[in-house]
Order: structure tokens, then C-alpha cells, then sequence
């Protein structure tokens, strides 16, 4: 069996990808979209902070195609579609990382969660909170 990786994230380096898309997350209908990397980055990074914050397989977070995780203690879950699913798109996934909108309001904008322990990992958001430009 792999060895699991004991990588942590840089809090840095988290809060510095999500300061560079952070203008278009916050208004996106009235800014550019970034890059296709630094949106990447921003979401892998946060991904990666709330698996590393909410240790566990009970639940996965995806956001295609760019990062997945399994978090919070819970049922482990091994094989095929896990019970327990937060997907949604990038945009999306960054308001929620930092903080911008609910997991009602994510919902809103069409991300998909199922399974009976998947709303617990609003407990874990935002996964970056205060940002603003320029820091």
C-alpha cells in the first residue's frame, strides 16, 4: 500500500494564490478571469488546506478538473462513487474557500452535494478568510 504523503500546505502560499484570482472570485461579471494556472493553483492549494485542516475520508470534495480530496473523520470509504460529495466548479469553490458565500449559496449556483455528512464540511469554511487585493 502507498504511503500516505505528510505534505503539508504553505498558509502563504495558499493566501497568495487566492489574493491573485481574488478580484474576478469576488466579481466575477465585472472582472477578467485570471489565468487557467492561477486558477488552478488557487483551487489545488485550497483543496489541499481542507484536507490537511479537516483530516478524514468521509467525505470528497471535487472541483473538476483541477483538485479532489477526501476529508473529515468519518466512515472511510474505499470503493467506486463516495456517499458523501461536494463537486462543483472553480468559481465556485473559491467564493466558498474564502468565504464568500455559503454552502447554501453554493448550492445555489449549482454545485451538486450529497450524502448525509457532506454539509459538514461547511464547519471547515472558508478555508481563507479576509482577503483583499494588494495584500
Amino acid at each position: 500500500m502507498p504511503e500516505r504523503s505528510t505534505k503539508t500546505t504553505d498558509p502563504a502560499a495558499v493566501r497568495s494564490a487566492m489574493t491573485a484570482v481574488w478580484p474576478w472570485v469576488r466579481d466575477p461579471d465585472n472582472e477578467p478571469r485570471p489565468s487557467r494556472s492561477a486558477v488552478a493553483a488557487a483551487v489545488r492549494l485550497t483543496v489541499a488546506q481542507l484536507g490537511q485542516d479537516a483530516p478524514g475520508h468521509s467525505v470528497e470534495v471535487r472541483v473538476p478538473p483541477f483538485a479532489a480530496v477526501q476529508c473529515i473523520e468519518g466512515s472511510v470509504h474505499r470503493r467506486g462513487t463516495p456517499p458523501n460529495v461536494v463537486q462543483c466548479d472553480a468559481l465556485t469553490w473559491l467564493r466558498l474557500a474564502g468565504g464568500l458565500i455559503d454552502l447554501d449559496g453554493a448550492l445555489a449556483a449549482g454545485a451538486e452535494v450529497s450524502g448525509a455528512h457532506a454539509g459538514d464540511v461547511s464547519h471547515w469554511l472558508p478555508v481563507v478568510g479576509g482577503i483583499s487585493v494588494g495584500e
